[in-house]
């Protein structure tokens, strides 16, 4: 694991940064993810479950961002993958050139699929562009249903969004019908996937959602 400490935040143009980021990607044919959520919604532990369904078939990396410690980036490196751990020192989201350091960071020769852990916080991470080709947003049941419409921002611009701790459903007031209601209503394309990271359901279909990805990037690019 490589550990990098965001000492400032020097002023850039996210997009534009963004934009060489991509074309980087792209010209090296990896998927990449941005994957948001609340503290506690299960990001980390979902990254576990599918990086040991992924990189079976593909090369992979996690970005790991965190505030201040990398333990979640133990957890990660633990799994025999290439880590890097981005510590803000306090800013609650990544921007593009964090992503760009990285990437300088890691072998991407070798590298298919590039998963980003964003920080823990569904406020304003969305805004900025990390060059992904896709946006998952994670929450879980335990959050309660209004999610969305409390962030409505964020639910707009994800493709995915995760609803996670279904083995627990039954033990919350989560309104699921209310959910896929405000959810539809907000972002009518939005595909969801409702998974349990303790007893693994739907944790193959979305291993296979996200494999058919990398593999359309390859042939889209090759």
């Amino acid at each position: 694991m490589k550990q990098i400490i965001v000492e400032k935040n020097i002023p850039v143009n996210n997009n534009e940064l963004a934009n060489e980021n991509r074309k980087l990607l792209n010209e090296k044919q990896i998927f990449t993810i941005n994957l948001l959520g609340s503290p506690g919604s299960g990001k980390t532990c979902l990254l576990e479950k599918l990086i040991e369904n992924i990189k079976k078939h593909y090369n992979m990396a996690v970005i790991q961002g965190d505030l201040y410690t990398a333990k979640d980036a133990m957890r990660i490196e633990k799994h025999n993958i290439d880590v890097i751990q981005l510590n803000t020192g306090g800013l609650c989201y990544l921007d593009a050139s964090m992503i760009s350091t990285s990437l300088n960071n890691l072998d991407i020769n070798k590298l298919d699929f590039l998963a980003i852990e964003n920080i823990g916080n569904l406020a304003f991470p969305e805004e900025y562009d990390l060059s992904e080709d896709m946006k998952i947003v994670i929450m879980s049941t335990t959050e309660g249903n209004d999610k969305p419409f409390k962030y409505p921002l964020m639910f707009k611009s994800a493709s995915v969004v995760i609803l996670n701790k279904l083995d627990i459903i039954d033990h919350t007031n989560f309104d699921i019908n209310e959910f896929y209601r405000d959810i539809r209503m907000l972002n009518k394309d939005i595909k969801v996937f409702e998974v349990s990271c303790k007893d693994n359901r739907g944790i193959e279909e979305l291993s296979d959602f996200l494999r058919n990805k990398i593999r359309e990037k390859k042939i889209m690019n090759s």
